[in-house]
């Protein structure tokens, strides 16, 4: 699978006495893929985002296809980009801002009409931009992102504020481009949005990443029912839950997030906590949770005060068709 977009060590660069919102995050996007940049609010989805496409200053570098976005002669033709709401006078047509940004872009007008049918506003095209719904306003930004025919789409919790009909045109339109080769990545704060619109799943947790999956591994690893599980003595309880599940033949799973965190797959808080005690095992944490998107998602269950250890990096295996990562 090819690579298109590589971002190696992105930093913020803190204020006074305060941690990085971002701290060196690396990631890679692939074409024919939607990509998912998941974390809740706060997590540094919009500053990585920021950072790769050169509008902060910080620390790292993003490669598309091979260029840091500054050494391309036309960005605008690689990347199409998606940051929130479309700028523009309110007094605008839906056309006219369309035609004038062909104008600047070096696209023939035409490609103004294309874009509109291709996103179905054709029927709104002589609508003022200050009149536009929150579901049309995205339907533009995607048609201004679609005008100079990028490979690569950027998008920025693009489906924030929509109703439930508009979401799902959204990130069919997203798909779409991905099948046709092209390269999308999207933030979102829905681990369930994430591991149903996405081929992969980036997540980050307070600027760092915690996990880089397959769709299909963060769908299993952390949406499903699960214990989480907080001891000391983690690595013991670990190896007799996984003990005593190979001898009642259960499918058990247990993955020891970092520290002293476990999260117990196929048990029950019951279960848990009588092999726990059984064995003599301090446990200062035993709640269920539901797929979350990383340590803090059990903060709700944790009690007051408890420090939160970060999980370690989960990658999900390599297909042989696929390059090794950069390094």
């Amino acid at each position: 699978m090819h690579r298109v977009i590589q971002a190696i060590g992105l930093t913020s660069i803190p204020r006074k006495e305060q941690r990085p919102a971002l701290d060196n995050v690396s990631f890679e996007a692939h074409a024919g893929r939607v990509t998912a940049l998941l974390g809740a609010p706060g997590a540094g989805k919009t500053t990585a985002l920021r950072l790769m496409l050169e509008l902060q200053r910080g620390r790292g570098i993003t490669y598309f296809r091979g260029r840091p976005l500054h050494r391309i002669p036309h960005p605008a033709h690689e990347v199409g980009v998606v940051l929130g709401d479309v700028p523009g006078h309110p007094a605008r047509t839906v056309r006219g801002h369309l035609r004038m940004l062909c104008a600047a872009s070096g696209v023939p007008a035409r490609r103004a009409d294309e874009v509109l049918e291709a996103v179905g506003l054709v029927s709104l095209r002589d609508e003022r931009l200050g009149t536009l719904s929150r579901g049309m306003d995205r339907r533009l930004g995607l048609a201004c992102a679609l005008l100079p025919d990028p490979h690569t789409l950027v998008l920025d919790d693009p489906a924030r504020g929509l109703v439930a009909g508009e979401r799902r045109w959204l990130y069919d339109m997203l798909r779409e481009h991905a099948a046709q080769g092209g390269t999308v990545l999207c933030s979102t704060a829905d681990p369930k949005e994430a591991a149903r619109i996405a081929d992969h799943v980036v997540t980050l947790d307070e600027g760092r990443l915690v996990a880089d999956q397959r769709a299909a591994d963060f769908a299993r690893t952390r949406l499903r029912r699960r214990v989480a599980v907080r001891s000391p003595h983690a690595a013991r309880l670990s190896a007799l839950l996984a003990q005593q599940a190979r001898s009642t033949q259960r499918s058990v799973e247990v993955v020891q997030e970092g520290g002293n965190r476990l999260c117990v797959y196929g048990s029950s808080c019951a279960e848990v906590g009588e092999t726990a005690f059984r064995n003599g095992i301090v446990v200062h944490q035993l709640a269920d949770e539901v797929g979350d998107m990383g340590p803090g998602a059990g903060a709700d269950t944790q009690p007051a005060g408890a420090a939160e250890p970060r999980p370690a990096v989960e990658t999900a295996p390599q297909d042989p068709a696929d390059p090794a990562p950069a390094s």
